[in-house]
């Protein structure tokens, strides 16, 4: 049986400076989140194409750079990577408020800031992934990402509550600023990890395309890899476009405050805190595979629920599909980031990694600006129609393929 996440943040310093680095970053980005495309609406008249285009910005850096970052992270020390990334992201967060308070703050400025930090985090989650599994042995991993994942569901309660009334009473800018700040802290306690890093030896010298093809071959080989690839990139899809039109359904059809709808988010994500703190159990018990797949069942179900949300006593109706999406979340997180870990041979974290994530984060552009498009032909409300129809489709690929039948990924056999 492995540790509690509790037991390997004890015994594990190096650990313990990750986890620090992850906590308040995770704060500080959920805090952007919801900052940016209500500094969008509420102070710039942003249309919901437009907010939608920033969530599109910060998810395209994926499409083009997913790849090439996993075949470099493959080839060198990650650890590095990670601090420039944090500190690249504080700066150009900073940039908004100086802009706003200066009065020269513009949809573009946003744009473009987007657009910057989507690199910036391209390059953080692609050596996370990879430096993780250089720095635990595979029995840790699940209580790892576990632990991990705690953090951000904590951080989007947290955030979801309190950053609302933080954008209210003290303006959207400054919640950035706090987002930018945390990126400092983050680096910081990255830079006091003791353990050497060590680079794996490759067999064949650096060349992009095929380093790329290599990482590509062993996700659509594989067919679990390839059948959670499939159900990861169809459902984030789904949700993309969930994210693109929700905080604007919310105020045009409903007309919420900024902190209403922070503590209508806060109630609905209660389920990510507490799949953040069983989903090591759940796995033990279930299985991996098989949590993996109860979690995608309970995060279609939850998206399907969002269309019935109504005024007044219906807005129940958001908290209670909240909650499941935001448990299952974590939960198909934590499983997916382990199955991967366990079955991925070490001199491909990288390019495995960034393949899967390229194809999950790769997607979301296209989900933001579907979202928005559809909301322009249509309505705010077909959206969400639309969204949970597909999600429950997204379920083929469990039926159709091996995760149907496989309990566990035992580690054991990698």
């Amino acid at each position: 049986m492995t540790e509690t996440p509790t037991g390997l943040l004890r015994r594990n310093r190096d650990f313990r400076n990750v986890w620090a680095a992850d906590a308040l970053s995770t704060v500080g980005t959920r805090l952007s989140m919801l900052a940016l495309p209500l500094l969008a609406l509420l102070t710039l008249d942003a249309t919901p194409l437009e907010v939608a285009l920033l969530r599109t910005l910060e998810t395209l850096a994926w499409l083009v750079l997913g790849l090439v970052a996993g075949a470099w992270m493959d080839r060198i020390r990650c650890r590095g990577v990670l601090i420039a990334a944090d500190l690249g992201r504080a700066a150009v967060l900073a940039s908004i408020p100086i802009a706003y308070l200066a009065g020269v703050l513009t949809l573009t400025q946003l744009f473009v800031v987007s657009l910057l930090a989507g690199i910036g985090k391209v390059f953080f989650g692609v050596a996370a992934t990879t430096y993780l599994p250089r720095l635990l042995p595979k029995e840790d991993l699940v209580d790892a990402n576990a632990k991990l994942a705690t953090n951000l569901s904590m951080a989007a309660v947290l955030t979801s509550g309190g950053g609302g009334f933080v954008i209210q009473w003290l303006t959207a800018p400054i919640a950035i600023a706090v987002d930018a700040a945390s990126f400092v802290w983050s680096a910081l306690w990255l830079r006091g990890i003791r353990k050497v890093e060590t680079v794996p030896r490759q067999d064949n010298p650096p060349h992009l395309r095929r380093d790329i093809a290599e990482g590509w071959r062993f996700v659509v080989g594989h067919p679990l890899l390839r059948a959670l690839a499939g159900l990861s990139v169809c459902t984030v899809f789904f949700q993309a476009v969930h994210d693109a039109v929700w905080i604007t359904f919310l105020v045009r059809e409903f007309g919420l405050s900024a902190g209403v709808i922070g503590l209508l988010g806060m109630s609905g994500l209660l389920g990510a805190v507490l799949s953040g703190f069983v989903t090591s159990r759940i796995a033990r018990r279930l299985g991996n595979v098989r949590a993996a797949v109860a979690a995608a069942v309970c995060f279609a179900v939850g998206f399907a629920l969002f269309p019935f949300t109504l005024p007044g006593w219906g807005l129940s109706v958001a908290v209670v599909a909240g909650f499941m999406v935001s448990f299952s979340i974590i939960t198909l997180s934590v499983m997916r980031s382990s199955i991967r870990q366990l079955l991925c041979p070490e001199h491909l974290y990288g390019r495995v990694g960034a393949t899967m994530e390229f194809m999950i984060w790769g997607t979301m552009p296209l989900g933001s600006l579907a979202g928005g498009l559809i909301a322009t032909v249509t309505d705010l409300r077909t959206t969400l129609w639309i969204v949970g129809a597909g999600t429950l489709l997204s379920l083929l690929w469990i039926v159709l393929s091996p995760l149907r039948t496989t309990r566990e990924i035992e580690l054991a056999a990698v």
